[in-house]
């Protein structure tokens, strides 16, 4: 049985003040870098739920890769999610690998270890709390389409197993973060 993953990309990206799914980071945008992340991980099918179409640059062309449009976004990232897991659901997969794509220190090994056990939700812990990327196997998915607002399922996490990934802790809000993320992660022969 196979095991979707979810991208949420549909953000406003208001403190930012751009799309940060298409700011490039080392020769590719965030956006592309997490679609390819997901895929060395195995993750099959790839929904990635943007805000509009035109919202993201074009990543590798992939059969496994759907683009989901979130009538709802302003709503907040609750729309982002029930867009992505109704998706997904119809695939029927074991369950689906929620994912931010502004966290440049994420690995393919950390999304394989989220999915070691397909029955248990396993959550990433970093900065003193659960968070995304996080594992939900499919008979949650029915919490997941209850949420509302832009709180996201940070409240399903609470008691999920947990793998510490404190480099999960940096992610991509504001130009500050931009800059140090380009410190820790652009190579010196990049673009």
């Amino acid at each position: 049985m196979t095991i979707a993953a979810v991208v949420l990309a549909a953000g406003a990206s208001r403190r930012l003040g751009r799309p940060k799914q298409n700011i490039v980071l080392d020769g590719e945008t965030l956006l592309q870098r997490t679609v390819r992340l997901a895929l060395d991980a195995g993750l099959s099918p790839i929904f990635v739920v943007v805000r509009k179409a035109t919202d993201c640059v074009e990543v590798a062309p992939s059969p496994n890769l759907i683009i989901v449009v979130s009538q709802e976004a302003d709503e907040g990232i609750a729309s982002s999610i029930r867009c992505g897991i109704k998706a997904a659901a119809g695939y029927n997969p074991a369950g689906a690998v929620m994912l931010a794509c502004d966290q440049p220190a994420l690995r393919a090994v950390h999304l394989r270890a989220l999915v070691e056990d397909q029955h248990r939700l396993t959550a990433s812990a970093y900065g003193g709390s659960l968070g995304v990327p996080a594992y939900f196997p499919a008979g949650l998915f029915s919490s997941l389409l209850q949420l509302r607002g832009d709180t996201g399922a940070r409240s399903l996490l609470k008691n999920a197993h947990a793998i510490a990934a404190e480099e999960l802790s940096l992610d991509i809000d504001t130009e500050d973060d931009l800059r140090i993320a380009r410190a820790l992660f652009e190579t010196a022969d990049g673009p």
